[in-house]
């Protein structure tokens, strides 16, 4: 087990053992806003780890491509022990390490389109153990921040609501089907080449939707038409798509049918 492995192995036993655990009725006292003195705070000096549906949601609302989201704004952290390519955001080169995103006085300028973990705080969401059916939420209290010192009460459900969190969650999931498959426990390791497609289809939309439509792909596979529009439209759709792809072509899952006339002979 790699130095980053074991971190996160002493976070989550840090979790279970030491955070209370919070189910969705459960309260608790916040509310962050310009006039406490942290303002702002959180978002500097701060590892952000972007999911997929993250960064279609940001390279969205910025009106750029995806190749450009991912050099401007992203950073990608390799080591060789790693299962599969990751993506962080990327901070400013000033003192304090800050969000690009932050404008001082106005705060998140893409507030509405924000990452997962910008949504959750200061709620944490722990992945069940084997013997626990669902996962469970507790309250992550950091020193630099002032909203827990707020009267305003709120319930777990509540703020999942407020905080729009249902369509990360639900893309999520999804991406974990990808990300703790049985083939990396199994000992299966990616080639460099799989590494490359990985990180393409997963973070790179619109690469991937040339990759799709600009190939001989869709004349290898039998893809109902229905589906081939909303991949042309959709990067909602055509990410769903491309983790049906990644199941196929790296852990050889029955995900996509190949054409009669495409099969090997």
């Amino acid at each position: 087990m790699d130095s980053s492995e074991n971190a996160y192995a002493a976070l989550q036993k840090e979790i279970f053992d030491q955070y209370e655990r919070m189910n969705e009725d459960d309260t608790f006292k916040f509310r962050c806003h310009p006039g406490v003195t942290c303002f702002n705070k959180c978002c500097t000096d701060v590892n952000i780890f972007l999911t997929p549906y993250d960064i279609i949601r940001l390279k969205n609302r910025l009106g750029i491509d995806s190749d450009e989201f991912l050099t401007r704004y992203t950073i990608m952290p390799m080591d060789n022990n790693q299962h599969y390519p990751v993506v962080m955001m990327r901070l400013q080169d000033d003192e304090a390490k800050t969000c690009y995103f932050v404008e001082p006085g106005k705060g998140c300028t893409v507030y509405e389109d924000r990452p997962w973990p910008c949504r959750m705080f200061p709620i944490g969401k722990a992945s069940p153990k084997m013997e626990e059916a669902k996962p469970f939420y507790f309250e992550m209290h950091e020193d630099i921040c002032e909203g827990w010192k707020e009267e305003q009460v709120l319930s777990v459900r509540g703020w999942m609501e407020d905080q729009e969190v249902n369509d990360y969650d639900e893309m999520g999931e999804l991406f974990k089907e990808v990300t703790l498959h049985d083939f990396y426990g199994d000992g299966g390791k990616l080639t460099p080449q799989q590494m490359e497609m990985f990180h393409m289809v997963c973070y790179n939309m619109d690469k991937f939707r040339l990759f799709v439509f600009e190939t001989s792909f869709l004349n290898r596979f039998e893809i109902d038409e229905e589906r081939i529009e909303s991949i042309k439209k959709d990067d909602v759709e055509l990410l769903k798509f491309g983790y049906d792809w990644l199941k196929f072509a790296l852990y050889h899952e029955p995900t996509l049918k190949i054409r009669e006339e495409a099969k090997p002979k």
